[in-house]
């Protein structure tokens, strides 16, 4: 391996279909990644402790390990982000995955370039938790959200937000560019007994869409994961 090589970040790759492999390595050595590949489970959990990846791709329809198990053993010691690749109508899978430690999930068939950004904003996800350092000021597109002062703005133009809003925003902001499931949400906002009262969240996420997207029908900073929760964009 050249030294220029060597400073690539390691994408592993588990996935038990052989073309699917062929894809993501195409694609992951045209934009910056080396790929180490598993086709099962068991492959995956060894390769993870002998390479150390910097991210992994795991799909969910594994031969030997369910997929979301394969991220519970995996979150017992591994502290890298995980994206999962999942078939359409697994909503059920996903969301266990996520609940399990998944820090994002792309739904097949995707394109690259998706694949690519769900990619860059859990790795910067995890550096910015890893750093320790929590930060004061978070901005996605029009938005700035000041932790400390509790103060919203869109397009410099201070908003009005009630205490569960706010709560519910900041929870997102915390956690941009990574996917929450509705359960998460719900109990990190309104605690443990609420979890499963989805319209909860449907009530609060369209009021603050109405206070802060430009077109709350399209949103563009407070966007909807079908089935599965809401993400904040990471940008």
């Amino acid at each position: 391996m050249s030294e220029d090589a060597a400073k690539l970040p390691v994408a592993l790759v588990v996935d038990d279909e052989l073309p699917m492999r062929r894809f993501l390595r195409a694609a992951l050595d045209g934009n910056g990644y080396q790929m180490v590949e598993a086709a099962t489970g068991e492959e995956a959990l060894r390769e993870a402790a002998m390479r150390s990846p910097d991210i992994v791709l795991l799909d969910l329809g594994l031969p030997d390990i369910d997929g979301v198990d394969v991220t519970r053993r995996l979150r017992e010691w591994f502290t890298a982000p995980i994206v999962v690749l999942s078939a359409r109508g697994q909503e059920g899978d996903k969301i266990a995955a996520l609940d399990a430690g998944a820090d994002d999930y792309v739904t097949k068939p995707f394109a690259v370039g998706e694949l690519m950004a769900r990619m860059r904003a859990a790795l910067r996800h995890r550096a910015r938790a890893g750093s320790g350092e929590a930060e004061a000021v978070i901005t996605a597109g029009p938005l700035k959200i000041d932790l400390v002062k509790r103060v919203v703005t869109r397009d410099e133009a201070e908003v009005h937000l009630t205490a569960l809003e706010y709560k519910l925003l900041s929870t997102l902001a915390r956690q941009r560019g990574r996917v929450m499931t509705h359960a998460q949400l719900l109990r990190e906002v309104w605690g443990a007994s609420h979890v499963g009262r989805n319209h909860y969240l449907r009530v609060y996420m369209a009021q603050l869409r109405n206070k802060l997207e430009a077109d709350p029908s399209r949103p563009q900073v407070l966007l909807t994961e079908t089935g599965v929760g809401y993400r904040m964009r990471d940008s």
